[in-house]
């Protein structure tokens, strides 16, 4: 059980932490919807329920909410992408703006249709749906009593977890992406040419360039560049019958000076 917690919360903690941080965002999206909501009802100076124009070849309409409502969506809309490409998600840095843009206002034009059916099935009396915001309480006298407000939120919350998995799977999809690992040049270190020309032996080993060329050990290369006796050859015969010089021993030599005076 401990191992299968670890395995959800501390490994996919970083998840965790885009969900809590997206959760935020939409809140703060629905603040903006709703506030956006009401000021274009108040500026526009129009009910929600006034018929904008009738559609053809219908007998529908429609109305101002409608209008409201798209409106709020275009300027929430703007509001949850930006914070979450900058904060949430962190994007930014994997994608142009105008490239997750587009994938997240398609999500968001779906919702938006999903939330403009579920207000219309609120706020039509002819709908199954009616009943459940009742007329005696949702009047209209008030904010708190707008039959419009309330379907208005209601759609949203609905809408807020779709919206989630397909921004997250789509149009944030960047992010999950690894970036594809290329090998580290192994580079020779650099000899500035004024050191080059000041110090023979950097020149030396220097090339064209000015990229130095591996160096040999003096001691290395002198014995690499002594001629290398065989065992078959005469000097080799030479060289096994010489015999070695020994150490002369300090004792001996003590004796022969004490003799000799």
């Amino acid at each position: 059980m401990r191992r299968a917690a670890r395995h959800i919360f501390v490994r996919h903690r970083h998840n965790w932490i885009q969900l809590f941080r997206f959760g935020l965002v939409g809140g703060s999206g629905v603040i903006v919807n709703n506030i956006v909501f009401v000021l274009a009802s108040k500026i526009l100076g129009h009910r929600n329920d006034d018929i904008v124009f009738g559609i053809p070849f219908t007998e529908f309409n429609l109305r101002w909410q409608l209008v409201f409502s798209i409106i709020a969506f275009i300027v929430a809309n703007l509001w949850n992408f930006q914070l979450n490409r900058t904060w949430t998600f962190n994007s930014a840095k994997h994608a142009r703006w105008f490239k997750e843009y587009w994938p997240f206002m398609a999500v968001g034009f779906g919702a938006q249709i999903v939330t403009m059916l579920i207000e219309t099935l609120f706020i039509n009396p002819t709908s199954p749906l009616y009943q459940l915001l009742p007329p005696t309480i949702f009047t209209g006298e008030s904010g708190f009593t707008n039959r419009f407000y309330w379907a208005h939120l209601i759609a949203i919350i609905i809408t807020v977890p779709i919206t989630f998995v397909l921004n997250k799977l789509w149009t944030f999809s960047a992010v999950r992406r690894k970036p594809d690992s290329a090998p580290v040049p192994m580079v020779a270190p650099v000899v500035a040419p004024e050191l080059a020309a000041e110090d023979p032996e950097v020149a030396e080993r220097t090339d064209l360039d000015g990229v130095a060329a591996p160096q040999t050990d003096p001691a290395r290369r002198s014995t690499d560049a002594r001629p290398r006796s065989t065992d078959h050859g005469p000097t080799g015969a030479a060289d096994r019958n010489t015999p070695s010089a020994e150490p002369e021993n300090p004792v001996t030599a003590g004796a022969e000076d004490a003799e000799r005076g």
